[in-house]
């Protein structure tokens, strides 16, 4: 046995007798049922007496964060490093929308005009990665592009689109159809045809794409390591045959006098 092989399977010994002991103290506190699951981070956590609703169809991420008195509809999904925080008000999201990674969505309890505002976003939205919504209002079918900003009591009517990095003041109203962008965000047209389709099929692709990636994040580090070891020997034989090859075709070719 070569020292890799042995300083392997030294440190697979630690991690079952690790993951044993584990099982012995969920048993000891009643819990006959273990699994070890992929990330142990909090993705859903109570504050106060608010606790996050979820629907059963929607998909959060591992690694994202839903806090206080937040409601996600059926078929919405959460991406990864979203942190939707919903403690001095609620936030609410509607059925088959999409929040993209790192977005940040909150509610608004100190401002300018001493309003304590939630806030709502519809069915069918698209939300870029990493934009911020704060205390605001998103309706049916709208789409706000990456890394935009909207503010505090600011308004996005359906089908009113976003774009990326612009910055939605406070109780802005963008009419419905609209297409606004700059900072500070302003109109600069009328949202085409092709980018209404753009919006509809968006929807349907982060629908299909969050089934998988909910599939992916039910299966346990058993289940993974597996497929990284299979993967792993699939691909240092791949590579022993190419010298191989390699080697053969040397000795193949005639020497020169």
């Amino acid at each position: 046995m070569t020292m890799g092989k042995a300083i392997y399977s030294v440190g697979f010994w630690i991690r079952e007798t690790g993951q044993a002991l584990d099982r012995l103290g969920c048993r000891l506190q009643g819990k006959n049922h273990f699994r070890e699951q992929l990330s142990r981070h909090r993705t859903l956590m109570n504050v106060f007496d608010k606790s996050p609703s979820v629907d059963k169809q929607a998909f959060v991420a591992p690694s994202a964060s839903l806090i206080g008195n937040v409601h996600l509809g059926p078929g919405s999904s959460i991406w990864y490093g979203c942190v939707l925080r919903g403690d001095a008000n609620s936030i609410s999201i509607g059925a088959g929308t999409n929040i993209q990674d790192n977005s940040l969505v909150h509610v608004a309890k100190s401002n300018l005009s001493g309003k304590v505002l939630p806030t709502v976003i519809g069915d069918n939205v698209t939300i870029g990665p990493s934009a911020v919504l704060h205390g605001c209002t998103v309706e049916d079918e709208a789409y706000i592009g990456a890394s935009a900003t909207v503010l505090d009591g600011a308004h996005v009517e359906k089908q009113a689109m976003v774009e990326s990095g612009a910055l939605v003041r406070q109780n802005t109203r963008i009419p419905s159809g609209e297409v606004w962008g700059g900072n500070p965000a302003r109109f600069l047209r009328k949202v085409t045809e092709q980018e209404r389709a753009f919006f509809s099929s968006s929807v349907v692709d982060y629908s299909n794409l969050a089934q998988v990636h909910a599939a992916e994040n039910t299966k346990n580090l058993d289940e993974t390591d597996f497929k990284k070891l299979l993967y792993k020997k699939n691909a240092r034989d791949a590579e022993y045959d190419s010298v191989l090859n390699d080697l053969t075709l040397s000795e193949n070719v005639p020497k020169s006098a």
